[in-house]
């Protein structure tokens, strides 16, 4: 009921202004580089990255300087590591499940999942969000035999530099909405990890004031990273059996 209201109190404006953001603000291209890799030792972890343009690395250059990149480096520094991006701009969430139904079918053993942005902007409901993200996540354990799935959070929306106000309010409303539901979806599935709260600085974005820059990577590869490297008494172990 509240959205509603709102939507007829600010509707016209908020239409006005998503028109405007989305013919003023520069579309910036994907990441380039490998999107796969195998490297370092240790012991095996298959990895899946996969999501809209925060995944594939919009904001910066190359994969290198992307999350994908940056957590690849991180963690083979424990693991012997196989990494897979499967991700585009312009996503939302039903569509990242159909772009992930046509791939064929491959054992991971984790997969990180960047999806919700786009899902916002174009007024899905919470509860059908909710609803499609459940369905993505039983698509990513089916298909590719993942049984660990980390989950990021729609970002911070009202820090956004790229919205004007009161635009940028309201998809922060929204944003902070979704959140609260996938936090209690995640927390009655034991094979979900949530990331967050996601750091996001204005100054630290990139150009188009919408994606993270280089910077936001980084910090965004240390939080996965910390979640996925093996932990002491995992170190222990793997010591012991060599």
């Amino acid at each position: 009921m509240a959205d509603l209201l709102l939507k007829l109190i600010l509707g016209p404006l908020l239409l006005l202004q998503g028109w405007h953001t989305r013919r003023v603000t520069p579309r910036l291209p994907e990441a380039g580089g490998d999107r796969h890799g195998e490297q370092g030792s240790g012991p095996p972890l298959r990895l899946l990255i996969a999501g809209d343009s925060s995944a594939a690395g919009v904001g910066v250059t190359e994969q290198s300087q992307a999350l994908a990149g940056q957590l690849a480096e991180r963690l083979t520094r424990h693991y012997h590591l196989h990494w897979q991006l499967i991700a585009r701009s312009g996503l939302d969430t039903l569509e990242l499940a159909e772009l992930l139904q046509a791939e064929p079918p491959r054992q991971f053993d984790a997969a990180l999942l960047l999806v919700g942005v786009n899902d916002v902007t174009a007024s899905r409901s919470a509860g059908a969000w909710l609803e499609a993200f459940e369905q993505l996540l039983e698509l990513v354990r089916n298909r590719f035999g993942v049984r660990r799935l980390i989950v990021f959070p729609v970002p911070p929306m009202h820090l956004f530099p790229a919205l004007p106000q009161p635009l940028r309010w309201y998809l922060g409303l929204r944003a902070r909405r979704f959140n609260q539901g996938l936090m209690e979806l995640v927390e009655r599935r034991p094979d979900c990890e949530l990331v967050g709260p996601l750091p996001l600085a204005g100054p630290l974005m990139a150009a188009d004031g919408f994606h993270p820059g280089a910077e936001i990577y980084t910090l965004w590869a240390d939080r996965v990273a910390a979640l996925l490297r093996p932990q002491p008494e995992q170190a222990f172990q793997q010591e012991k059996a060599t």
